[in-house]
């Protein structure tokens, strides 16, 4: 196989992420808006990458008022950085399991990322065309990215944690 170029089907993927929330429980939330690009090698994964743009305002925890929150400059600082991006820089492994390096930029603030990857295979739908599909996850440090609101507890321990761990599923369409 060569480099093959998919565009992202996002109503058939998702960018979720998870935050320990009072020490307790975790808050899980997704992202309703972003787009992305990959390119693919079965035989030679060194040479796949993908870039993804997330509109950070399109935050979704089903609670209103949190997204508000979310959207405000205590975390995503939406109206003066609205995009959250990530670009890869290198993958590494097998064609079923395998490393994305790559720039994650986030308020102004760009880190490297290391994105752990799963090959689900490919397909054929009949109205729908060629699919192929991949799971990823990381884990990041908001503070790492500017984003270090928090509110102490009067039992001892934070609000939130400082771990958001970030889970995302694509299905690709063929370019």
């Amino acid at each position: 196989m060569a480099l093959e170029n998919w565009n992202i089907d996002t109503v058939h993927s998702t960018v979720g992420f998870t935050v320990r929330h009072l020490m307790v429980s975790k808050v899980h939330g997704l992202f309703t808006k972003w787009k992305g690009t990959l390119a693919f090698d079965e035989a030679n994964v060194a040479a796949s990458r993908v870039e993804v743009t997330i509109d950070v305002a399109s935050v979704d925890t089903r609670e209103p008022q949190r997204d508000a929150h979310l959207r405000s400059g205590d975390f995503f600082e939406a109206e003066k950085f609205p995009q959250m991006t990530f670009k890869s820089t290198t993958v590494q492994g097998t064609k079923a399991s395998f490393k994305v390096t790559g720039d994650l930029t986030l308020r102004g603030v760009t880190k490297s990322v290391v994105l752990d990857v799963e090959y689900a295979g490919r397909t054929v739908h009949p109205q729908l065309g060629e699919r192929a599909g991949f799971s990823a996850h990381t884990s990041i440090n908001r503070k790492d990215f500017g984003v270090t609101y928090n509110q102490v507890l009067e039992a001892g321990g934070l609000a939130l944690s400082e771990k958001v761990d970030i889970a995302i599923e694509i299905e690709a369409t063929k370019a």
